[in-house]
Protein backbone atom coordinates (compact mmCIF):
# COMPACT_ATOMS: atom_id res chain seq x y z
CA UNK A 1 0.00 0.00 0.00
CA UNK A 2 1.28 3.61 -0.60
CA UNK A 3 1.35 6.14 1.06
CA UNK A 4 -1.12 7.98 -0.34
CA UNK A 5 -3.67 5.27 -0.12
CA UNK A 6 -2.44 5.38 4.22
CA UNK A 7 -2.95 9.02 3.85
CA UNK A 8 -6.80 8.19 1.91
CA UNK A 9 -7.79 5.57 4.36
CA UNK A 10 -7.20 7.46 7.76
CA UNK A 11 -10.73 8.82 9.06
CA UNK A 12 -10.22 13.01 8.91
CA UNK A 13 -10.94 13.31 12.58
CA UNK A 14 -7.76 11.24 13.64
CA UNK A 15 -6.14 12.91 10.81
CA UNK A 16 -7.03 16.34 12.72
CA UNK A 17 -5.99 14.85 16.19
CA UNK A 18 -2.60 13.90 14.58
CA UNK A 19 -1.26 16.88 12.72
CA UNK A 20 -0.40 19.79 14.68
CA UNK A 21 -3.43 22.46 13.94
CA UNK A 22 -3.24 26.10 14.37
CA UNK A 23 -5.43 27.37 16.65
CA UNK A 24 -8.30 29.38 15.30
CA UNK A 25 -9.62 32.54 17.24
CA UNK A 26 -12.89 31.60 18.94
CA UNK A 27 -15.13 33.66 21.20
CA UNK A 28 -15.64 32.49 24.97
CA UNK A 29 -19.04 31.58 24.40
CA UNK A 30 -17.98 29.02 21.81
CA UNK A 31 -17.17 25.15 22.85
CA UNK A 32 -14.77 23.05 20.75
CA UNK A 33 -15.81 19.61 19.64
CA UNK A 34 -14.14 17.16 22.08
CA UNK A 35 -13.83 14.28 19.20
CA UNK A 36 -15.65 12.18 21.31
CA UNK A 37 -18.09 10.98 19.60
CA UNK A 38 -16.41 8.96 17.06
CA UNK A 39 -18.26 6.85 14.82
CA UNK A 40 -17.79 2.81 15.31
CA UNK A 41 -17.22 2.72 11.20
CA UNK A 42 -15.66 5.55 9.06
CA UNK A 43 -18.87 4.74 7.01
CA UNK A 44 -21.06 6.55 9.23
CA UNK A 45 -19.60 9.80 8.92
CA UNK A 46 -22.18 10.15 5.58
CA UNK A 47 -25.02 9.22 7.75
CA UNK A 48 -27.99 11.38 8.56
CA UNK A 49 -27.82 9.24 12.22
CA UNK A 50 -24.38 9.33 12.92
CA UNK A 51 -24.35 13.22 12.90
CA UNK A 52 -28.04 13.74 14.88
CA UNK A 53 -26.39 11.89 17.71
CA UNK A 54 -23.68 13.38 17.50
CA UNK A 55 -25.09 17.30 17.69
CA UNK A 56 -27.34 15.92 19.76
CA UNK A 57 -24.76 15.09 22.55
CA UNK A 58 -22.89 18.44 21.65
CA UNK A 59 -23.89 22.00 23.35
CA UNK A 60 -25.40 24.66 20.92
CA UNK A 61 -22.14 26.19 21.36
CA UNK A 62 -19.99 23.94 19.99
CA UNK A 63 -17.89 24.29 17.28
CA UNK A 64 -15.81 22.13 14.67
CA UNK A 65 -13.43 23.08 12.02
CA UNK A 66 -12.98 20.36 9.21
CA UNK A 67 -9.16 21.10 7.74
CA UNK A 68 -8.91 24.54 8.48
CA UNK A 69 -11.22 27.91 9.11
CA UNK A 70 -11.47 31.13 7.57
CA UNK A 71 -8.71 32.83 9.09
CA UNK A 72 -6.35 30.20 7.23
CA UNK A 73 -8.45 29.72 4.14
CA UNK A 74 -9.02 33.61 3.33
CA UNK A 75 -5.99 34.34 1.31
CA UNK A 76 -6.45 31.22 -0.94
CA UNK A 77 -10.10 32.15 -1.69
CA UNK A 78 -10.51 35.88 -2.04
CA UNK A 79 -9.43 35.72 -5.31
CA UNK A 80 -12.74 33.82 -6.34
CA UNK A 81 -15.26 35.54 -3.50
CA UNK A 82 -17.18 38.95 -3.98
CA UNK A 83 -19.18 40.05 -1.25
CA UNK A 84 -22.25 40.75 -3.78
CA UNK A 85 -21.87 37.13 -4.50
CA UNK A 86 -24.93 34.66 -3.37
CA UNK A 87 -22.85 31.42 -1.54
CA UNK A 88 -24.10 27.95 -0.86
CA UNK A 89 -22.45 26.54 2.23
CA UNK A 90 -22.64 22.64 1.43
CA UNK A 91 -23.08 20.06 4.88
CA UNK A 92 -22.57 23.44 6.86
CA UNK A 93 -22.52 21.60 10.30
CA UNK A 94 -21.34 23.69 13.11
CA UNK A 95 -18.30 25.12 11.19
CA UNK A 96 -17.54 28.92 11.59
CA UNK A 97 -16.76 29.23 8.28
CA UNK A 98 -20.13 30.65 7.08
CA UNK A 99 -20.43 32.53 10.31
CA UNK A 100 -16.69 34.39 9.60
CA UNK A 101 -17.13 35.03 6.45
CA UNK A 102 -20.42 37.05 6.96
CA UNK A 103 -18.47 39.23 9.48
CA UNK A 104 -15.89 39.60 6.88
CA UNK A 105 -18.38 40.98 4.39
CA UNK A 106 -20.37 38.13 2.75
CA UNK A 107 -23.49 38.10 3.95
CA UNK A 108 -25.41 36.69 1.24
CA UNK A 109 -24.91 32.60 2.37
CA UNK A 110 -26.99 29.91 2.45
CA UNK A 111 -26.05 26.90 4.71
CA UNK A 112 -27.63 23.34 4.37
CA UNK A 113 -27.06 20.42 5.97
CA UNK A 114 -29.43 16.93 5.92
CA UNK A 115 -29.34 17.32 10.11
CA UNK A 116 -32.14 18.70 11.46
CA UNK A 117 -30.65 19.44 15.00
CA UNK A 118 -27.51 20.89 13.57
CA UNK A 119 -29.39 23.33 11.25
CA UNK A 120 -31.41 24.43 14.58
CA UNK A 121 -28.93 24.95 16.42
CA UNK A 122 -26.88 27.27 13.44
CA UNK A 123 -30.44 29.33 13.43
CA UNK A 124 -30.25 30.01 17.11
CA UNK A 125 -26.50 30.93 17.11
CA UNK A 126 -26.67 33.54 14.57
CA UNK A 127 -29.72 35.16 15.53
CA UNK A 128 -27.99 38.20 14.74
CA UNK A 129 -26.90 37.62 11.98
CA UNK A 130 -29.88 38.70 9.98
CA UNK A 131 -29.17 38.12 6.24
CA UNK A 132 -27.65 34.12 6.88
CA UNK A 133 -30.05 31.45 6.02
CA UNK A 134 -30.18 27.93 7.12
CA UNK A 135 -31.94 25.10 5.94
CA UNK A 136 -32.07 21.08 6.54
CA UNK A 137 -31.51 20.05 3.00
CA UNK A 138 -29.99 16.89 0.88
CA UNK A 139 -26.76 17.83 -0.69
CA UNK A 140 -27.98 15.40 -3.51
CA UNK A 141 -30.94 16.39 -4.13
CA UNK A 142 -31.56 20.50 -3.66
CA UNK A 143 -34.63 22.62 -2.97
CA UNK A 144 -32.83 24.99 -5.38
CA UNK A 145 -33.72 26.51 -8.82
CA UNK A 146 -31.25 26.03 -11.37
CA UNK A 147 -28.19 28.63 -11.85
CA UNK A 148 -29.02 30.24 -8.27
CA UNK A 149 -25.51 30.53 -6.98
CA UNK A 150 -22.16 32.26 -7.73
CA UNK A 151 -20.20 30.07 -5.16
CA UNK A 152 -20.43 26.77 -3.58
CA UNK A 153 -18.42 26.01 -1.17
CA UNK A 154 -17.73 21.71 0.27
CA UNK A 155 -15.61 21.73 3.44
CA UNK A 156 -15.05 18.12 3.85
CA UNK A 157 -18.71 17.23 3.31
CA UNK A 158 -17.74 14.65 -0.19
CA UNK A 159 -15.24 13.65 2.03
CA UNK A 160 -17.61 12.47 4.45
CA UNK A 161 -19.69 10.98 1.46
CA UNK A 162 -16.23 9.17 0.45
CA UNK A 163 -15.57 7.46 3.68
CA UNK A 164 -16.75 4.04 2.30
CA UNK A 165 -15.08 0.67 2.66
CA UNK A 166 -13.07 -1.09 -0.56
CA UNK A 167 -10.13 0.03 -2.97
CA UNK A 168 -9.51 3.84 -3.07
CA UNK A 169 -8.20 3.50 -6.39
CA UNK A 170 -11.43 1.69 -7.36
CA UNK A 171 -14.24 3.05 -5.83
CA UNK A 172 -17.95 0.81 -5.81
CA UNK A 173 -20.07 1.32 -8.57
CA UNK A 174 -22.54 2.92 -5.69
CA UNK A 175 -20.46 5.02 -4.21
CA UNK A 176 -19.31 6.84 -7.69
CA UNK A 177 -22.94 7.07 -8.64
CA UNK A 178 -23.96 9.10 -5.30
CA UNK A 179 -20.98 11.27 -6.08
CA UNK A 180 -22.05 12.28 -9.55
CA UNK A 181 -25.55 12.79 -7.79
CA UNK A 182 -24.14 15.70 -5.83
CA UNK A 183 -22.21 16.65 -7.98
CA UNK A 184 -24.74 17.08 -10.52
CA UNK A 185 -26.71 18.87 -8.16
CA UNK A 186 -23.81 21.32 -7.41
CA UNK A 187 -23.35 22.06 -11.44
CA UNK A 188 -27.22 22.59 -11.45
CA UNK A 189 -27.29 25.03 -9.01
CA UNK A 190 -24.26 27.34 -9.77
CA UNK A 191 -25.04 30.20 -12.19
CA UNK A 192 -22.97 30.38 -15.11
CA UNK A 193 -19.31 31.53 -14.25
CA UNK A 194 -20.32 30.43 -10.61
CA UNK A 195 -17.54 28.32 -8.61
CA UNK A 196 -17.58 25.77 -6.98
CA UNK A 197 -14.68 25.52 -4.12
CA UNK A 198 -14.28 22.00 -2.51
CA UNK A 199 -11.61 21.89 0.35
CA UNK A 200 -10.38 18.38 0.63
CA UNK A 201 -7.36 16.20 2.18
CA UNK A 202 -7.56 14.15 -1.04
CA UNK A 203 -5.14 14.05 -3.42
CA UNK A 204 -5.76 15.37 -7.08
CA UNK A 205 -5.55 11.72 -8.69
CA UNK A 206 -8.60 10.70 -6.13
CA UNK A 207 -10.90 13.41 -6.18
CA UNK A 208 -10.71 14.70 -10.44
CA UNK A 209 -12.02 11.17 -11.75
CA UNK A 210 -15.23 13.12 -9.76
CA UNK A 211 -15.76 16.42 -10.75
CA UNK A 212 -16.89 14.50 -14.63
CA UNK A 213 -14.56 17.08 -16.34
CA UNK A 214 -15.27 15.53 -19.89
CA UNK A 215 -19.04 15.86 -20.07
CA UNK A 216 -19.51 19.13 -17.91
CA UNK A 217 -18.78 22.64 -19.21
CA UNK A 218 -16.20 23.52 -16.40
CA UNK A 219 -12.72 24.23 -15.78
CA UNK A 220 -10.61 23.15 -12.31
CA UNK A 221 -7.84 24.81 -10.65
CA UNK A 222 -5.77 23.09 -7.90
CA UNK A 223 -4.61 24.70 -5.19
CA UNK A 224 -2.49 23.73 -1.65
CA UNK A 225 -2.42 25.09 1.62
CA UNK A 226 -0.60 24.13 4.79
CA UNK A 227 2.73 23.18 5.95
CA UNK A 228 3.09 19.84 7.60
CA UNK A 229 0.13 18.78 6.17
CA UNK A 230 -1.38 19.63 2.93
CA UNK A 231 -4.84 20.29 2.20
CA UNK A 232 -6.42 21.11 -1.51
CA UNK A 233 -8.56 23.21 -2.79
CA UNK A 234 -10.46 22.67 -5.82
CA UNK A 235 -12.14 25.51 -7.88
CA UNK A 236 -14.49 24.29 -10.50
CA UNK A 237 -15.51 27.32 -12.85
CA UNK A 238 -19.04 26.64 -14.22
CA UNK A 239 -18.82 28.12 -18.44
CA UNK A 240 -21.55 29.93 -20.28
CA UNK A 241 -23.40 27.85 -22.29
CA UNK A 242 -22.53 27.57 -25.86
Amino acid sequence: MSQEEKVEQVPQEQQLQEQPQEQPQEQLAETKSTLDILPAKNEEYKTREYWEKRYEKEPMTTTFEWFKGWPELKDSLVGYLNKEDVMLMLGCGNSKLSEDMYDDGYQKIFNIDFSQIVIQNMKMRNTKRDYMIWETMDIKDMAFDNNMFDVAIDKGTMDALLCEKGDVWDPEPELIAEIKKYVDEVYRVLKPNGKFIYITFGQPHFRKRHFDLETKNWTLETKTVGDNFHYFIYILTKQEAN
